[in-house]
C-alpha cells in the first residue's frame, strides 16, 4: 500500500512566499509601465532644434510672376548696339522656356530719351521676332516716367512661371534678447532666393522632364574604343605596387 509523504511546513511556506513575491513584482512592473505611458502621453515638449529648418521657413514655390528686362537707351541712340541685342536675346530665351502669352514692349514718355526709345521700338520688335516670338504676341505700350531728367529704359515684360520664395530682410524677433537657441528668422533666406534664381526651368521642381534620345554614334564610338583598347590602368601607371 502506497504511503503519502506530507511536505514539511517550512517548504510549503517558502513556496507560498515565492509565489506572492512574484505576483508583487508583476504588479509593480505593471503599475510602473502604466505610469510611464501616462507621462509619455502628456509630454508634448519638443527640443528647439527639430522644427528649426530654413527650407520650411523660406520654401521655394512655383508661381506666376512678372518677368521684366530694362534696356538702357541714350538720347542719341538710333540703332540697337551689341549689348542691347544681347539683352533682348536673353529675354527671348527666358520667355520661350517660361511663357506663351503676350510680350509687352513699353517705351517711356516724358523723359529726355523718349524720342530715341520710340525710334528703337521697331528694331526691338524685329529682334524679338527674329528670336522666335510671334509679332502678334508683341504688344506696344508706354509708361510715364517719374522724373523728367532721368533717362528711362525700354521695358520688356511677360507673365510666366517662376521659382520664388519669401522676401528677405524680415526680423520679427530681436536677436540679442532671443534665447530660444534657434536660427534667426532671416537665416537661409538669401540662399533660397539665390537657388530659386538659378533654376532654369521652374517646372523641374514639379515633375521631371522626359529623357532625351541617346546619341548612338557616340555610344558606338565609346564601345569600340573600349573593345580595341589594349592597355590597362596598370600598363599606363606601372605594375609596381606597394605591399603593406
Amino acid at each position: 500500500m502506497a504511503q503519502h509523504r506530507e511536505k514539511p511546513m517550512a517548504q510549503t511556506n517558502m513556496s507560498a512566499r515565492r509565489s506572492g513575491f512574484s505576483k508583487s513584482l508583476i504588479t509593480v512592473a505593471a503599475l510602473a509601465a502604466a505610469m510611464l505611458s501616462g507621462c509619455a502621453s502628456r509630454d508634448e515638449l519638443t527640443t528647439g532644434g527639430i522644427p528649426d529648418d530654413y527650407r520650411q521657413r523660406h520654401p521655394i514655390v512655383v508661381a506666376e510672376a512678372e518677368q521684366s528686362v530694362d534696356i538702357p537707351v541714350a538720347s542719341t541712340d538710333r540703332r540697337l548696339n551689341t549689348a542691347q541685342r544681347d539683352m533682348i536675346r536673353g529675354f527671348a530665351q527666358n520667355y520661350g522656356s517660361r511663357a506663351t502669352g503676350p510680350v509687352y514692349l513699353l517705351t517711356p514718355e516724358g523723359s529726355p530719351n523718349a524720342n530715341a526709345a520710340h525710334q528703337l521700338r521697331g528694331q526691338v520688335r524685329a529682334e524679338l521676332a527674329a528670336r522666335g516670338i510671334a509679332t502678334s504676341k508683341i504688344v506696344n505700350s508706354s509708361y510715364v516716367t517719374l522724373s523728367a531728367t532721368d533717362a528711362a529704359p525700354i521695358r520688356l515684360t511677360f507673365v510666366g512661371t517662376t521659382a520664388m520664395t519669401s522676401q528677405c530682410g524680415q526680423w520679427p524677433k530681436d536677436m540679442i534678447n532671443d534665447f530660444s537657441n534657434q536660427n534667426y528668422y532671416n537665416f537661409g533666406c538669401a540662399t533660397q532666393n539665390n537657388l530659386a534664381a538659378q533654376i532654369a526651368n521652374p517646372e523641374d521642381l514639379v515633375a521631371p522632364r522626359g529623357m532625351t534620345p541617346i546619341d548612338a554614334t557616340r555610344r558606338n564610338a565609346a564601345i569600340k574604343e573600349y573593345r580595341e583598347q589594349s592597355s590597362t590602368i596598370e600598363d599606363v601607371g606601372g605594375s609596381s605596387s606597394s605591399s603593406f
